[in-house]
């Protein structure tokens, strides 16, 4: 099976990265670099809402 979660520019990779570690760091999750395996699924999930709703913030402004 093939895996989804490919950046599409790859020189966006550092960027997400960053954003995913400040995400994390705003939910209170210990994230670190490289296999997160120890991270239960609700942490997960929750640094994962954090980066939608961050997204959705910028898209809202970028609207106004």
């Amino acid at each position: 099976m093939k895996s989804n979660n490919q950046i599409n520019i790859p020189q966006a990779r550092q960027a997400m990265d960053q954003f995913k570690m400040q995400a994390a760091q705003e939910v209170g999750v210990n994230l670190t670099n490289g296999y997160n395996g120890h991270l239960t699924s609700r942490e997960a999930g929750s640094v994962g809402g954090q980066m939608v709703k961050k997204m959705i913030e910028a898209y809202e402004q970028g609207l106004q």
